[in-house]
C-alpha cells in the first residue's frame, strides 16, 4: 500500500480523536497543550505521516493483542503479529481466526502471523507489547535487540505490577530498553470481545514522552473506538491494576447470590481504595474519575467478559482458586497476582486497603469465602 493510499484509507475510516475539556466527561484526559507541542523540536519528530509506511508490530497473541491487530488492519495498516506457540500460529495463519482468545472474529489478510520476533518487528516504528503483566519484562528483553530507531514507539497494554520490583509496566519496559524510546500505556474499559466486533468504546493513552501521543491517538482511533491522550501515566497504569482486585470482590458477592445494591456498594468502596493507593503512589485523584479509573472499574465489575469477575464469581460458588485458574486454559486473570503485590506493597508502606486485604486472605491464606464476604460487607 502506498503512502497516499494509506493516508486516504486513514482519512476515510478514522477521524482524529475529538478534543475534550480537561474537566469534561472523561476526567482530565487531554493535555490542553497538545496542539501547541507541534512547534517544538520534539513535537516535530512525532508526526503520524512518518509512521504510515511502516508496519505495526503486535507482540503477543492474546485476545486484546489480536483485537488491536484487527482494528489496525481494518484501517489499512500492515500488521505483523508475533505468536510464540507453533500450533496457534498455524491456526491463526491458516484459519484466519484466533480461536482460543478471540473466536468468531476474522483476521484480515493484512495481518501477517510470524513466530520470528525479528521478522515481526522489522521496519516497524510502533511495537505493541500485548502479553500478561508478569511476561512483560521477558517480552521487552526479547524486543530490545530489534529496536534500533529512537523514534520507535513502544505501546504497553498489560495491566499489572511486577512482582518483587513493584514496578509499573512502563517502568519495567524502561528498565530494559532505557529511556531512548517513547513508552506508552493504553488502558481503559476495553473488552476485546466488543472492540474486535466494532462495538463503540473508548480508552486513554499516557506516556513518559507525551509529545508522541497524537501519533498513537490518530493511528489507533476509529469511528467506533476513541483514543484520548492523558497526562497522568501513574494513574492510568495503576487504575488498570487495582480495578481488577475490586472485580474479584464484586464477583465473589455475585457468586454468593447478593444483588445489585451489594455490587454497587463494593464498587464504591473499591473506587475509594483505588484512589487511596494511587495517590500514595503519585497518581492524581481526578484520573480515577475518568476512563482509566471509574470507566474501567464499572466494565470489569459488571461485564460477563471480565475474567476477574468470573474468578470471583466462581469462588463465591464454592470452587477453589486452583480449579478456576485451570479451567481458564491459559487465560490470565490479572487481579489474582495484583492482589498479592498490591497487598504486600500496602503493608510495607502503611497504606490502608481493607478490601484488598480481605481478597488477599481469601486467595492466599485460605479464608473461607463466606467469611471473607461477611467481613467485606462490614467495610461498607
Amino acid at each position: 500500500m502506498t503512502k497516499a493510499q494509506t493516508t486516504a484509507r486513514r482519512e476515510e475510516t478514522t477521524p482524529v480523536a475529538p478534543r475534550r475539556d480537561g474537566n469534561g466527561a472523561h476526567g482530565a484526559h487531554e493535555d490542553p497543550k497538545r496542539e501547541t507541542r507541534g512547534g517544538s523540536a520534539a513535537g516535530r519528530r512525532f508526526r503520524p505521516e512518518d509512521y504510515l509506511d511502516h508496519p505495526i508490530a503486535i507482540i503477543g497473541s492474546g485476545g486484546f493483542g489480536t483485537t488491536l491487530a484487527v482494528l489496525l488492519a481494518k484501517k489499512g495498516y500492515e500488521v505483523n503479529q508475533w505468536v510464540r506457540n507453533e500450533k496457534q500460529s498455524w491456526i491463526m495463519r491458516e484459519k484466519r481466526e484466533n480461536q482460543k482468545y478471540l473466536p468468531g472474529v476474522t483476521l484480515p489478510l493484512n495481518i501477517y502471523i510470524s513466530q520470528s520476533l525479528p521478522a515481526t518487528v522489522e521496519r516497524a516504528r510502533i511495537a505493541v507489547i500485548a502479553v500478561p503483566s508478569q511476561a512483560v519484562r521477558e517480552a521487552a528483553e526479547t524486543l530490545l535487540p530489534c529496536i534500533t530507531d529512537p523514534d520507535s514507539i513502544i505501546v504497553n497494554v498489560a495491566k499489572g505490577i511486577e512482582h518483587d520490583t513493584y514496578l509499573r509496566m512502563s517502568e519495567v519496559i524502561a528498565d530494559v530498553v532505557g529511556d531512548q524510546n517513547p513508552i506508552v500505556t493504553l488502558s481503559g474499559p476495553n473488552h476485546a470481545e466488543e472492540i474486535g466486533r466494532d462495538m463503540p468504546g473508548a480508552t486513554v493513552v499516557a506516556s513518559n514522552r507525551p509529545e508522541c501521543l497524537p501519533v498513537v491517538c490518530e493511528m489507533f482511533s476509529t469511528r467506533s473506538f476513541k483514543v484520548f491522550p492523558h497526562t497522568d501515566l501513574v494513574g492510568v497504569e495503576l487504575g488498570g491494576v487495582t480495578k481488577n482486585i475490586v472485580a474479584l470482590a464484586t464477583g465473589i458477592c455475585d457468586g454468593i447470590g447478593y444483588g445489585d445494591n451489594t455490587r454497587s456498594a463494593i464498587i464504591t468502596l473499591g473506587l475509594s481504595e483505588m484512589i487511596r493507593f494511587g495517590r500514595a503512589m503519585g497518581a492524581k485523584k481526578e484520573t480515577y474519575m475518568g476512563l482509566a479509573g471509574l470507566g474501567d472499574l464499572i466494565a470489569t465489575c459488571t461485564s460477563p467478559h471480565s475474567r476477574n469477575r468470573h474468578v470471583g464469581e466462581q469462588l463465591g460458588r464454592g470452587e477453589s482458586l486452583d480449579e478456576i485458574l485451570e479451567s481458564m486454559h491459559g487465560k490470565v486473570a490479572e487481579g489474582v497476582p495484583a492482589t498479592r503485590f498490591v497487598h504486600e506493597y500496602a503493608l510495607k508502606h502503611g497504606i490502608d486497603l481493607p478490601l484488598t486485604g480481605q481478597i488477599y486472605k481469601v486467595l492466599f491464606e485460605g479464608k473461607p469465602v463466606t467469611e471473607g464476604a461477611r467481613d467485606l460487607l462490614k467495610l461498607m
